[in-house]
């Protein structure tokens, strides 16, 4: 007899026969992504940090200090898109990605009521279909701490795939043991406990050694703003921000 279990409602043969069913096996021990942040955004009027209106201070740094400017921007796991539409302010072609429907929904009505464009995709970060050296900016705002352990690979190879020549990466995620979030579990225990205990933390040295391929322009803790304000900055937050010298990197390996 074979067995079979569920990933998302279907039932597939309990047999692994390439990479993509192993990363599927191992995401059916995880929590469910699309009905969770489904969930989690339809209750608009929860006291939610991020659920503010406003960019990321380290994102406003950025374009002050004349780093970002102008270009092709993608953001993976936008929410409700506040950093998009500031992109899209500054004068940014926008792609903006997250896998609920309902983050997409208020994205849209918030860039619809700041009379912006950006083009806001309701996919799964690993379904993307990208032309590879497309995006002068990546930016991730609080979704890398939700990736598990072992789509980690994956995330990279799309963030480096996606970049241009000496395009940049900046990220803000879970500091460990952080006043918002961040277990100081290891990739391992993840399985162990099926689950990344509400978003993994992680350390400026384990940042560094993840994206040991970029150069390292900064990481820091983000700066705390006291609301009411136009940014938005709080205690618990790592931020980053990395350059992918993409021609140097494949000179390096002989490419």
């Amino acid at each position: 007899m074979v067995r079979l279990f569920k990933i998302g409602g279907t039932r597939v043969k309990e047999t692994i026969h390439n990479f993509e069913e192993l990363l599927e096996m191992l995401d059916s021990l995880l929590r469910d992504p699309t009905d969770f942040w489904d969930s989690f955004y339809s209750k608009r009027n929860k006291s939610i940090p991020f659920f503010v209106n406003f960019p990321d201070e380290n994102l406003v740094e950025c374009f002050e200090k004349e780093i970002f400017q102008q270009g092709d921007v993608l953001e993976l796991g936008c929410g409700p898109g506040r950093n998009a539409i500031y992109f899209a302010h500054k004068g940014c072609h926008v792609d903006a990605v997250d896998i609920s429907k309902e983050s997409i929904k208020w994205a849209e009505e918030r860039a619809f009521e700041q009379n912006v464009k950006v083009n806001f995709i309701h996919e799964n970060i690993f379904d993307l279909d990208i032309v590879e050296s497309s995006y002068d900016i990546v930016y991730d705002s609080g979704c890398f701490h939700h990736i598990a352990p072992h789509r980690r690979i994956g995330y990279l190879e799309l963030v480096k795939k996606a970049l241009k020549p000496n395009g940049y990466f900046a990220i803000s995620c879970f500091e460990q043991g952080g006043a918002v979030g961040g277990s100081a579990i290891s990739d391992w225990e993840v399985y162990r406990l099926r689950s990344l205990q509400g978003g993994l933390g992680y350390t400026e040295e384990r940042l560094r050694s993840i994206f040991q391929d970029f150069k390292e322009i900064e990481i820091r803790k983000m700066k705390i703003v006291e609301q009411p304000d136009k940014v938005f900055g709080i205690s618990g937050l790592l931020v980053g921000l990395f350059q992918y010298q993409k021609n140097n990197y494949f000179e390096m390996k002989g490419g």
